[in-house]
């Protein structure tokens, strides 16, 4: 058997490289634990951040919506009291009239013949009463005489009433003729605008058993009204003298003002829900608004303008004492898990404007707490409330302008803020990201 003996060098290098190598093993392991340590542990630390809101000055109002019809303040149905045919029409849509002026005219034919008739019917009774006054005063003077019978008497007495009295009737008669001969003349009765012309030259008009109406006219386009059907539920709310917003669909991008000038109490319904008419004056003076258009009208039942306001959610918002701990170890927090209250800062307000139906005077505000950060700590200041339309509160004393108040807070992973940091501005941001402090 032949063995092959290494030198005593070579057994000592292979030693060393076997060493070597674990050796390089060993810093690679520890490099690698380093890097995943910085990068990835380091990575999963969370961070508290806060969404802010900025107290400012604004306008709260709170209001009723509802629809109606833009109508004119008045507006006059033109009839006829007599049937004929209308002979001929002076006027058409749209045409500017005076109070008096001629509209249309209906054929006389048919009336003058009547009162033709009427009026020899009169001559007549005219006649026979002449003809029985003569006989009554003859047959009078002979029964005072006693020449003849008081039944004579009696008789032409008689004779003589009657007559007097159908000659009245008669008189009548014509008169009644000559007023309906007046009739076939159709007049407007106000100045104004023919908004609709219901019959044509030729057409029989029958007043028979009602007025037939000929023509529509509106006494003033300058001044409309709008008729809103207002819900049950929301009635109460509303008052006369309310300032009142609305739009049509014909300028979708013009705002109207209006003012409630009356709440009808007649209740309508209609597939069992209830409404009342509430009537708005609506100025028209350049001639937009036109007779039938739908309107959609806001009612502004309570407003308050230039008053300190805040979202309603900074109101609700309570701090996580866990997180408020963790953002802000050395706070003085107190047993209920907030941060050290600050005394609050009485705020004296300029005068406010609010229209009629607005906050009641005597009513007491309401005492809340917001939470206001300063820097990167947070405290609660106590505040006085007034009006909420529920999106933001008035602050009648307890904050001023300009200072910052907390909406919400969160936990966030480090990595999600430094990418958020990172990011490009042109970006979209994840949502309450750019009001985080």
């Amino acid at each position: 058997m032949a063995y092959s003996i290494l030198p005593k060098s070579k057994i000592n290098n292979n030693k060393m490289k076997k060493y070597r190598i674990l050796i390089f093993t060993v810093i690679g392991l520890l490099a690698a634990a380093a890097v995943y340590w910085l990068f990835f542990r380091g990575n999963n630390k969370t961070v508290t951040t806060y969404s802010t809101a900025v107290v400012t000055r604004s306008t709260i109002s709170n209001t009723v919506t509802a629809t109606g019809t833009v109508e004119p303040v008045k507006q006059v149905s033109v009839g006829t009291q007599v049937s004929g045919v209308i002979k001929k029409i002076y006027v058409d849509y749209n045409s500017i009239v005076k109070k008096g002026d001629l509209l249309a005219e209906l054929d006389k034919t048919p009336l003058l013949a009547s009162l033709a008739s009427m009026k020899a019917d009169l001559a007549s009774s005219a006649s026979a009463a002449t003809y029985q006054e003569a006989t009554y005063n003859r047959i009078k003077e002979l029964y005072e005489k006693q020449a003849v019978s008081k039944t004579d008497y009696e008789a032409a007495l008689y004779q003589y009433s009657n007559a007097k009295a159908n000659l009245a009737k008669m008189t009548s008669e014509v008169n009644r003729a000559n007023t309906n001969l007046g009739y076939t003349m159709i007049y407007s009765p106000i100045d104004g605008v023919v908004l609709s012309r219901a019959v044509d030259e030729g057409q029989t008009v029958a007043a028979s058993f009602s007025t037939p109406t000929l023509f529509t006219i509106a006494q003033d386009l300058t001044k409309m009204q709008v008729v809103a059907n207002v819900d049950e539920a929301d009635i109460g709310q509303v008052k006369e003298g309310q300032k009142v917003t609305f739009t049509v669909d014909a300028y979708p991008d013009d705002n109207f003002i209006g003012t409630i000038k009356q709440i009808r109490l007649l209740a309508l319904t209609t597939s069992n829900v209830v409404t009342y008419s509430v009537v708005v004056d609506a100025p028209n003076p350049d001639l937009k608004l036109k007779p039938g258009l739908t309107a959609s009208i806001i009612a502004y039942t309570q407003e308050v303008e230039n008053v300190l306001s805040v979202p309603a959610k900074a109101l609700r918002f309570k701090p996580d004492s866990t997180l408020l701990a963790q953002a802000a170890p050395s706070a003085n927090l107190p047993s209920a898990g907030g941060a050290k209250a600050a005394p609050p800062t009485e705020v004296v307000q300029p005068p406010k404007t609010s229209i009629n139906g607005g906050v009641k005077t005597n009513e007491t505000p309401a005492v809340k707490t917001v939470w206001v950060k300063e820097g990167d700590s947070i405290y609660p200041v106590q505040v006085k409330t007034g009006m909420t339309d529920e999106t933001n509160v008035e602050i009648i004393s307890g904050l001023q302008e300009g200072q910052v108040v907390v909406v919400s807070m969160e936990q966030v992973k480090a990595s999600e803020v430094k990418a958020e940091t990172a990011s490009s501005p042109f970006m979209p941001k994840r949502p309450g990201s750019s009001s985080k402090k």
